[in-house]
């Protein structure tokens, strides 16, 4: 931009010294350098702070680990890579063998301790009994019930539905695999239904203009060509960098300051976006630019340049 801006500024002082003759001395020419270099200067500084533009825009999208509430092997696994999928489809199944023997051998238990339970009241009627093994009666079939219950939802569970719509991105589970309920192996990644949200990371700098509500434009890398309208959703109030948690260290000042920028949440609000909703992936890289109230008339730079490096996104040099 600053370099269409200096051209467009000699292009105007060639067409000025033809149209009204001036001459060339150390007087005229230095003097429109130099205002060219104020008048371009003035303008870039003007537009940065006030209409402020990042290269690190991205869409994000949420996950969801499946993780199995019971360990198990793996018997059937059929649903396909990508493919959609409605809430409560079966994700893949568990060997439910021993969870149905362990519901028949409680059950089993639970017939008898009821038997228990009839005779104990029976007797504690006809005052031939104790009241004491009328209570044991009666909590050891509370016990086995509360045990039943258990038993039967972990054997629900080797059934692994999907909680919402969405789909499984990169199903590598296969029959024979022992799925194992660790929240940090997960046996599946799911992706719920839903859109994506744009997040451009803002320079510091330009805090002060980072206000909910402005105008904003975003360029996808993956969408040459293409500016979509956005307004400011979010400015989040934090910073990762500034995070603490309880530890063994103090906190030291090493090295140089971290690069650390503010996140905002932009929402896309140009209706032609929609055509491309289905194509953009998730995690896609975008440049994004917020234009604020003031010196609203310099915007335009700010927009020109946008588009510019919009085009730009048609020619890399990977082959």
């Amino acid at each position: 931009m600053d370099l269409l801006l200096l051209l467009t500024y000699a292009a105007v002082c060639v067409v000025v010294f033809k149209v009204f003759k001036i001459p060339l001395n150390k007087w005229s020419v230095p003097t429109a350098a130099l205002g060219g270099v104020v008048l371009v200067g003035t303008l870039v500084f003007l537009m940065n702070y006030n209409h402020p533009y990042s290269e690190v825009t991205r869409s994000y999208f949420i996950t969801t680990p499946i993780v199995p509430s019971v360990s198990g092997q793996v018997i059937e696994v059929p649903i396909r890579a990508n493919q959609q999928v409605k809430q409560g489809e079966v994700l893949f199944r568990i060997d439910p063998t021993p969870f149905e023997n362990k519901v028949k051998s409680i059950k089993a238990q639970l017939i008898s301790a009821k038997a228990d339970q009839y005779r104990a009241a029976t007797l504690a009627q006809r005052n031939l009994g104790n009241r004491r093994d009328l209570d044991q009666a009666n909590a050891r079939v509370d016990d086995l019930q509360a045990q039943l219950n258990i038993a039967q939802f972990d054997l629900d569970s080797t059934v692994v539905k999907a909680p919402s719509d969405g789909m499984v991105i990169q199903v590598f589970l296969r029959p024979g695999v022992r799925a194992v309920k660790l929240p940090l192996r997960p046996a599946m990644v799911f992706v719920p239904q839903e859109n994506y949200f744009i997040v451009a990371w803002m320079r510091q700098n330009s805090q002060l203009r980072l206000l909910v509500g402005e105008e904003a434009e975003v360029a996808f890398d993956s969408l040459p060509g293409q500016v979509f309208a956005a307004k400011v959703r979010q400015v989040l109030p934090v910073i990762g960098e500034g995070e603490l948690q309880p530890n063994g260290n103090l906190v030291s000042f090493t090295g140089s300051p971290p690069a650390g920028r503010v996140p905002v949440v932009l929402d896309i609000t140009d209706p032609d976006f929609d055509a491309y909703r289905e194509q953009l992936p998730g995690g896609a890289y975008a440049q994004s630019a917020i234009y604020t109230k003031h010196f609203h008339h310099v915007a335009i730079m700010r927009k020109i340049l946008l588009r510019m490096a919009s085009w730009m996104n048609y020619f890399f040099p990977f082959h």
